[in-house]
């Protein structure tokens, strides 16, 4: 299991990520203890998320966080360039995640004792892969370069 020490590391690295207006509108929650982790991995239907040893819940702040004049918070969109930072990071350190957004936030949120206007944005378990992943996956499983950039015109 990574230490706190490693955790703090990954997270210092994942705090540098940009937002709108800098407004930072995020609190992340290292879960690496019991009975918590057992009941906030009860949040995701899937069994593969027991093996993890730590879960990491990535949580965003409404209340901050920057709004467009139109209204459209960007409260999720910065959550998502932080946990991007965070999830390199911590594959920089040999460890495996998995953003899991389809989890029940309600309960997540009930077992964090999240205050009004904080949500659970997601869940990214972390710990150390039991088998080496495919390095060609990407070129099997993502779209060729091609079908996804374009100069000047769509």
């Amino acid at each position: 299991m990574p230490d706190d020490d490693l955790f703090k590391e990954i997270l210092d690295i994942t705090r540098l990520a940009p937002s709108a207006a800098n407004f930072q509108p995020w609190k992340f929650i290292v879960i690496n203890e019991e009975p918590l982790l057992t009941e906030m991995k009860a949040c995701y239907k899937k069994p593969w998320i027991n093996s993890a040893p730590a879960v990491i819940a990535c949580c965003g702040n409404h209340e901050v966080s920057w709004k467009r004049e139109d209204g459209k918070d960007h409260c999720d969109i910065d959550l998502s360039i932080a946990i991007d930072h965070l999830t390199l990071a911590a594959t920089s350190k040999d460890l495996a995640t998995c953003w899991i957004c389809k989890f029940d936030s309600v309960r997540a949120a009930e077992l964090l004792h999240m205050p009004e206007n904080w949500e659970v944005i997601a869940l990214i378990p972390i710990g150390y892969p039991d088998v080496i992943t495919d390095s060609e996956r990407h070129e099997r499983l993502r779209k060729p370069l091609d079908e996804i950039l374009e100069f000047n015109k769509f």
